[in-house]
């Protein structure tokens, strides 16, 4: 039988005891999937602990479980940062499930000239990465920001960790980035504008190829993920 994993925060202490109280997961617990004492469980705080427990007991507004084991922890190979064109609600929505499910481990939204400019939850953003983190099984949660201008964004990561813009275009057969810490720029719907690509030009930063195809947007933010992740 398949055990889902329940993400909990830092701020849980999951000793060999937990008595929890966080209202998301009694929800779900109680109301749709209907779980009763002795269900097996594995919660994750996202820094630490993987861990397999059994309820014990389980109330309106609490739960006590007891652990049974400990799991070793499923994380990224690689920092991957996904600066991406701000789209439109259900694509971003996409992309962060995604990329989370293939291990990127910070989204950083930007808005381009010709992306959206509203429209973005960061509450709403978190939650989806939750999600899609308890379900892929990776033990960490990746960070998301609220959007930046494009500007600021490649100026700040341009400085820490090794930049790619990715272009939709044949570049020949080129080697793509092999670094611990790496991110990737990802166009909106339009394509970038000539400022735009004078500020790449200005910042020196390196292409890399998503083949001989059109794709859209959020695909392209997924395949440029998966080329440097599986």
């Amino acid at each position: 039988m398949r055990l889902h994993r329940f993400y909990v925060g830092a701020e849980q202490e999951l000793g060999h005891y937990v008595w929890l109280k966080d209202e998301r997961i009694l929800y779900q617990w109680q109301k749709v999937l209907r779980y009763r004492a002795g269900q097996q469980v594995v919660l994750f705080d996202g820094v630490i602990h993987d861990r397999l427990y059994t309820i014990t007991e389980i109330k309106q507004d609490a739960a006590h479980l007891e652990l049974i084991t400990d799991f070793e922890r499923k994380l990224p190979a690689k920092n991957v940062y996904l600066l991406w064109a701000l789209l439109k609600k259900d694509k971003n929505d996409w992309v962060l499930q995604k990329c989370t499910e293939l291990g990127v481990r910070r989204f950083v939204p930007v808005l381009a000239e010709r992306s959206e400019k509203t429209g973005f939850n960061l509450e709403r953003a978190q939650k989806i990465v939750i999600e899609a983190a308890e379900q892929c099984g990776r033990s960490d949660i990746p960070k998301v920001r609220e959007p930046v201008l494009l500007p600021a964004a490649v100026h700040q990561y341009a400085k820490d960790i090794p930049l790619f813009m990715c272009e939709q275009e044949h570049l020949g057969k080129k080697k793509q980035p092999n670094f611990a810490d790496v991110g990737i720029v990802i166009g909106p719907e339009g394509g970038w504008t000539d400022n735009e690509k004078q500020l790449f030009l200005s910042a020196e930063l390196p292409r890399i190829s998503l083949g001989d195809f059109t794709l859209r947007a959020e695909t392209a933010a997924v395949t440029a993920s998966s080329k440097l992740l599986v």
